[in-house]
């Protein structure tokens, strides 16, 4: 661990009669420390150098007496090589879909951190060896292919030093970089929003290595493009009656589509996020014979592919979103998701381990299948001129449709939003246009209050 202090004794340079004659000596904590130089001149440069770290306020080292932007120089490394650090120091920890989330940023940022672009490969052919090589951890101990070991190599040689980060100018670009697509169009917030934190975490870990003095990106006054998404498009989310017409067109889609019947009405009904339904276990919900009943949502299964995973499998387990691992979620369901339940669980019957739904050999369903499924509902049940909408483009738009229905039904928000995975604030932000379509009836509420 550096040891580090404030108190700098800097003595005036003597000379000896030795081949180094002129001898630098200062004073660092309750350490001495002393360099020789061949001339005069070459002893008053260090020696101004340190009286000018030492007027700054700089930290100096106690070990090696020098401060602390001199000690940085002499131990700083690549961009290339502290981005594979950082990544390497947060692997384990993290969910397979966090590791992409890194390998993502740091592929997007470091092409941007180079001395110079002579000699980069395309943009695809760096993208396939940053993401898919450089930081994933999982096969650094493999041997990469000639073309991705060149383009690995070229990084190595051309990544500026991690202490060019300092210059802020640099890191604008960087950060220009997180708000655009590799087409050139503005990402969406969320992505840009995701690489930006993963890029400052990157550079506070600098700080921590001691590569940088500071972290830049606060200082930076810089903005993400404006793209207003966050609220949810009332167009694109069906009302509960289409939602139910597009369930039926699912069921007639032979046995698959009998089989994904059941799953879609778990995010109808009980606005479950896809990656949490694929996962529910006979013993994840109660289910009366009459009545209401309820589903116990404990995990999400994302499926960021076998490169990410520590079993090898495609989909990962991990909690809850925004939620600690142990968290559960529970949601009332009504009768009528209760009785596809029960119906699903006597003619589909289970998985060995207690899943749902399945595909036909056993594994997880997967978004490339039910996806086909309802594109094809979609095609049945809206007009050609609805189909090239957004109205029910996704399966995830059916949980729009259970929070905005929950929210227009007179629903409490903050039960809306314990019941959806919510917290209250994100509810208003996402979800505000579904609060404002109640105002005639909120307004003959507050009419009737004022005329008493």
């Amino acid at each position: 661990m550096t040891e580090w202090s404030y108190t700098v004794r800097i003595w005036a340079i003597r000379k000896r009669p030795y081949r180094k004659p002129h001898q630098l000596r200062w004073q660092v904590g309750l350490r001495t420390h002393s360099e020789s130089f061949l001339t005069s001149g070459l002893a008053e440069s260090r020696r101004a150098q340190l009286f000018t770290a030492a007027r700054a306020g700089e930290p100096f080292d106690v070990d090696s007496g020098l401060p602390k932007s001199m000690v940085q120089v002499e131990q700083d490394i690549s961009w290339y090589e502290h981005a594979r650090n950082y990544v390497g120091m947060k692997w384990d920890a993290a969910p397979a879909t966090t590791r992409k989330n890194l390998a993502e940023a740091m592929a997007t940022v470091t092409p941007i951190l180079t001395k110079d672009t002579k000699g980069m490969a395309d943009a695809r052919t760096v993208r396939t060896a940053l993401y898919g090589w450089a930081f994933n951890v999982k096969r650094w101990d493999e041997e990469p292919p000639a073309d991705v070991k060149a383009v690995l190599a070229w990084f190595e040689r051309k990544s500026v030093s991690t202490s060019a980060l300092g210059q802020r100018m640099l890191v604008r670009k960087a950060l220009d970089a997180c708000a655009k697509r590799m087409d050139g169009k503005t990402s969406a917030g969320s992505v840009i929003a995701r690489k930006r934190a993963i890029f400052h975490q990157a550079l506070g870990y600098a700080v921590d290595a001691e590569l940088l003095t500071e972290n830049p990106i606060p200082a930076l006054r810089w903005k993400a493009p404006e793209r207003v998404e966050d609220e949810i498009d009332p167009a694109g989310v069906p009302d509960p009656e289409l939602a139910e017409k597009l369930l039926a067109a699912v069921r007639e889609q032979g046995a698959r589509g009998k089989h994904l019947e059941a799953f879609f009405g778990c995010i109808l009904y009980g606005a479950s996020r896809p990656g949490e339904t694929v996962g529910l276990t006979r013993a994840d919900f109660h289910l009366p014979r009459r009545g209401w009943g309820k589903v116990w949502l404990r995990e999400s299964r994302p499926r960021p592919g076998s490169a990410w995973t520590d079993s090898g499998e495609a989909h990962d387990r991990k909690g809850l979103k925004h939620r600690p691992r142990s968290a559960v979620r529970a949601v009332p369901i009504p009768p009528r998701l209760v009785s596809l339940l029960r119906w699903h669980i006597t003619v589909q019957g289970v998985a060995p381990d207690g899943r749902l739904f399945r595909t036909a050999r056993g594994g997880m369903v997967q978004e490339s299948g039910y996806g086909e499924v309802w594109a094809r509902a979609r095609q049945e049940v809206l007009s050609p001129d609805e189909q090239r909408t957004k109205l029910a483009k996704r399966p995830y738009d059916l949980r729009h449709t259970a929070v905005s229905t929950w929210l227009s039904a007179g629903v409490e928000p903050q039960l809306v939003a314990e019941r959806a995975g919510h917290s209250v604030g994100v509810l208003f932000r996402v979800y505000a246009k579904f609060l404002k379509g109640g105002d005639d009836a909120a307004n003959a509420k507050i009419s009737a209050r004022l005329d008493r």
